[in-house]
């Protein structure tokens, strides 16, 4: 994936080739004028370079520059590391902010809040050891918060040290955000080998076979499906973040990970609650009055994306979701028709999130995407900002990142937004200051000529003026601070 130049590298390139052009032009009617007229050569060619250099704002690359550069600073005081420095005013030019839920939008805070199965204990077990959590003698856990709350979920009911002596792990197939699922392998006392499996439940419920009911394995039946579909969406619904627990008895070590999660035995559902930030929902009200559209995308379930959005005001109606079956079924130039209907989307796949950021890229929108996970890292850095997590983020994402949150926190991003608008309006004060600056000189230097005098300043005077005496005032307008809060006022 290249990088591609920012909308003020476009921009200024754009005004460069019309300065160019421009500077063309007047040295050859100038110099052309003047030898008509019976002027020297010579003397033409030095005043026609003179007005060349009058039409160029020599100052303006170090005043983008130092203008850039202090920013950083600001942007730091701000929880926003940047590590590119055109980033910033890229920032001022967003249109569209891709999010990650967990972490970003939510306290990433998780605690069981609701479980739904026959044994409770044995569920409890399955979500303990099929994780890789671990859990010190003082009580404290380390590992992912999904996992660290299913842990201390367990750890109401028994000790987990305990049990995983008792059931030590054997093997394990990983958790992948194409299966959506983990697996475990534990030696019983009696040499069977206990296999616990944990993931989505649309996922893992496919692969059941059985359900653990009185102490004993039924079969499962399809009114069984059913219910277990009813509990997920009510589940869902309350915004909860679902997994599903499933076990397997064997002889032996099955190392084909296909064979090894099928035929399972459906044993229950954790129902996790997420608290989101606070201070998110103002942030979003506020991206959507500066004419930023907030997309949330999740690996949750649909219903479970959909009642957090809502509750966010990310969106208004559940149409404006998709899921990654859905978008699996879209071509890029369909997804691309509907891009700007759709603001949540759900059980993405990280190429999910590439085809998604394409998507409004194509439409001319200026994308910025947040990510954690090394899976994120091809959509952060095909975005026009990548934004990585400073707290949960991976080496990968932050080195692929031209943006680093100190706190993971999505209003931080609606904050570097308005710094970013505020430095690129600095910039362009500049900019049109330099250029009328350089204006007075070409039409001092033209009206010179068309009288018949001698140029009033040569080439080296109108460098000093241009790099002394325009670059200071230049750069006073490149850094000031935001005179008021309209720039996220208004589009």
């Amino acid at each position: 994936i290249e990088v591609q130049p920012t909308p003020l590298q476009k921009r200024l390139a754009h005004m460069g080739k019309i300065i160019g052009i421009a500077c063309l032009v007047i040295c050859l009617v100038v110099a052309v004028t003047g030898i008509l007229r019976g002027e020297d050569p010579f003397n033409m060619l030095l005043t026609g370079i003179s007005l060349a250099v009058a039409a160029i704002p020599e100052g303006l690359p170090a005043v983008v520059t130092i203008a850039l550069a202090l920013s950083v600073g600001r942007m730091v005081k701000r929880k926003a590391l940047i590590r590119r420095l055109h980033a910033v005013e890229t920032l001022g030019c967003a249109d569209v902010i891709c999010s990650d839920k967990t972490g970003t939008l939510t306290q990433n805070r998780m605690q069981v809040v609701e479980h739904f199965g026959d044994d409770e204990r044995l569920l409890a077990l399955a979500m303990s050891l099929c994780n890789d959590t671990q859990v010190h003698a003082d009580g404290t856990m380390q590992g992912e918060p999904t996992e660290v709350a299913l842990s201390a979920y367990g750890e109401t009911l028994f000790h987990i040290n305990e049990e995983m002596q008792k059931y030590p792990r054997i093997h394990e197939f990983p958790f992948d955000s194409q299966r959506k699922m983990m697996t475990t392998m534990h030696r019983q006392s009696d040499g069977v080998v206990l296999q616990f499996t944990k993931g989505a439940m649309d996922v893992v419920l496919q692969r059941c076979t059985g359900i653990w009911r009185n102490q004993k394995i039924e079969p499962m039946r399809e009114e069984d499906r059913e219910e277990l579909n009813r509990m997920n969406k009510r589940m869902a619904d309350r915004a909860l973040r679902v997994l599903c627990a499933a076990c397997k008895w064997n002889e032996h070590i099955e190392t084909d990970m296909e064979t090894a999660e099928s035929g399972l035995v459906f044993l229950g559902l954790c129902g996790m609650m997420d608290p989101v930030r606070e201070e998110v929902k103002p942030a979003i009200a506020q991206c959507r009055k500066a004419g930023i559209r907030p997309v949330m995308i999740t690996g949750d379930h649909i219903d479970t994306a959909v009642a957090i959005a809502k509750s966010l005001t990310i969106i208004t109606d559940t149409s404006q979701a998709m899921s990654g079956s859905t978008l699996d079924t879209l071509s890029q130039e369909e997804l691309t028709a509907r891009i700007d209907q759709t603001f949540v989307y759900a059980r993405v796949k990280p190429e999910h999130k590439v085809r998604i950021v394409d998507a409004w890229k194509s439409r001319g929108y200026v994308v910025a995407m947040s990510g954690d996970g090394v899976n994120d890292a091809p959509a952060i850095k095909r975005a026009n900002i990548g934004v990585g997590m400073g707290i949960t983020g991976t080496d990968v994402t932050k080195n692929v990142a031209d943006m680093v949150l100190a706190d993971d926190n999505f209003a931080t991003i609606a904050k570097a937004i308005a710094q970013g608008r505020c430095i690129y309006e600095n910039i362009r004060k500049s900019v049109i200051f330099l250029l009328s600056s350089n204006f007075g000189e070409i039409i001092t230097m033209l009206a010179a000529v068309a009288c018949g005098f001698a140029a009033p300043l040569k080439s080296s005077h109108i460098l000093w003026i241009n790099l002394i005496t325009d670059s200071l005032p230049a750069l006073a307008l490149g850094v000031d601070e935001e005179e008021n809060k309209s720039y996220m006022d208004r589009p």
